[in-house]
């Protein structure tokens, strides 16, 4: 028989209770790799969304989600931005500091020693509540950690118990500290927060290996684990779209196509790409091999086909689409040696990972020996990039949108020659950049 755990999802209906009605969904999983069944010690399903997260073990492979329209929300209204001081304090091997924010805005936390040389920097995007950080000490004995959200900085002292002559003082996102919205009256239990239209990513473990998914389920629906990467996606080696071959690439639990988009009418750097139904696109040098080499360069609304929501197929084949930000967060910790998917780093903006570009990146073309590894076959090229009528930095960079929109700006990733880092962080609307294409699920 099956193994169940039932999810009570809650299902946020303004204010006051009003009724019962409920819809109820199972979301089955499976593993395997390159077509050979495997068995998954765990998964974890968190909800990107609302923060929150549940964990089956083997053998429970089934979640029934249940969406309920029964509750009232809470949201507190004496948030204030707070730092609170690190504990315990003096730290051993590792302290909390939470920090507590009146609504969604842009958050800095960083650390330094005494001489205000900064060990590690944490900036990102955080909704209205209280945050918990982690912080581990470096090889000095008092630090600062400064926190600055909307033009406001406030600090506090970590005495460090004992020093790590081996590293510096690092600082992490820990999570919510505490909800900020309370269930009130409905004697439900609730294990995981779930509305539709949430992001889920669903980790899946087995021995050391990982692979993982995101998606905004509406549907009972069975979920695939793929182990495999560096080969071409099982079932679609190739494909031919818009009189052009295109190679598949798996990358654990992901199909990407391995080449960047070369679709659409050319149009020259002077010009602009606009929403007349017809694809354009800008090759870099206006030089149609530099296309075929490189890909096409689109503005984020061309990419997206003048739509805004995540996950659209856009300008890829049908049965593809634009990753979402999400997506490519499991990427990039699929690739990174040190960070794995789903750890809080890629919550954060600027550079992140440990060596996740350098594995991801071509293995020529980028300047002052810049290349990467290809360890896992994606090759991201240095394609430089068009904006305001003229194309830059080819050999130096590549900047890739996700579908999804923060702060009233596009999400990307950006790889350098500098470093073997990716960057996360948000765009103007007018660049021009390559466009990779994930399967649906």
């Amino acid at each position: 028989m099956k193994n169940k755990l039932l999810l009570w999802v809650i299902f946020t209906f303004s204010c006051g209770l009003s009724g019962f009605s409920q819809n109820t969904f199972e979301l089955t999983f499976s593993a395997g790799i390159n077509g050979q069944t495997m068995i998954s010690d765990s998964i974890l399903i968190r909800n990107i969304t609302q923060n929150d997260e549940v964990t089956l073990y083997y053998p429970d492979n089934t979640l029934s989600l249940v969406i309920t329209n029964t509750v009232e929300i809470q949201i507190p209204s004496n948030l204030s931005f707070e730092l609170s001081e690190i504990s315990p304090n003096p730290v051993n091997d590792e302290g909390i500091v939470n920090l507590g924010i009146p609504e969604k805005g842009l958050v800095e936390v960083s650390v330094s020693d005494i001489s205000g040389w900064e060990t590690d920097n944490c900036k990102m995007y955080l909704e209205a509540g209280n945050h918990s950080f982690l912080v581990r000490p470096g090889n000095s004995s008092v630090y600062l950690i400064t926190a600055s959200y909307q033009g406001q900085t406030k600090t506090t002292k970590m005495i460090a118990w004992h020093r790590n002559p081996k590293g510096n003082c690092c600082i992490s996102y820990n999570g919510l500290a505490d909800l900020k919205m309370q269930v009130k009256s409905t004697g439900l239990y609730t294990e995981l927060a779930f509305q539709p239209g949430d992001e889920l990513l669903m980790v899946g473990y087995s021995g050391s290996a990982e692979s993982g998914l995101a998606d905004s389920p509406v549907e009972s629906r069975d979920y695939y684990f793929e182990f495999a990467t560096n080969i071409a996606c099982p079932g679609v080696d190739s494909l031919l779209y818009e009189g052009q071959w295109y190679h598949t690439i798996q990358v654990f639990g992901q199909c990407w196509m391995k080449e960047n988009l070369n679709v659409g009418v050319r149009i020259p750097g002077s010009g602009l790409q606009t929403n007349n139904g017809v694809v354009e696109k800008y090759c870099y040098g206006n030089s149609d091999a530099m296309c075929a080499t490189y890909g096409g360069l689109y503005i984020w609304d061309e990419m997206m086909q003048y739509s805004q929501e995540p996950r659209s197929q856009g300008i890829c084949p049908g049965g593809w689409h634009i990753p979402t930000d999400a997506e490519i967060s499991i990427l990039e910790g699929g690739v990174d040696s040190y960070y794995p998917i789903g750890d809080p780093v890629w919550n954060t903006m600027a550079l992140r990972g440990y060596d996740c570009g350098k594995n991801l990146k071509s293995t020529s073309g980028w300047i002052n020996n810049g290349n990467g590894t290809d360890a896992f076959g994606m090759s991201i090229l240095p394609t430089g990039y068009w904006y305001e009528n003229g194309f830059f930095d080819i050999g130096d960079g590549c900047t890739l949108f996700s579908s999804d929109i923060m702060e009233e700006n596009p999400v990307y990733r950006g790889f350098s020659f500098g470093t073997i880092k990716i960057i996360r962080n948000l765009s103007v609307w007018q660049v021009g950049s390559p466009v990779r294409c994930l399967k649906n699920l």
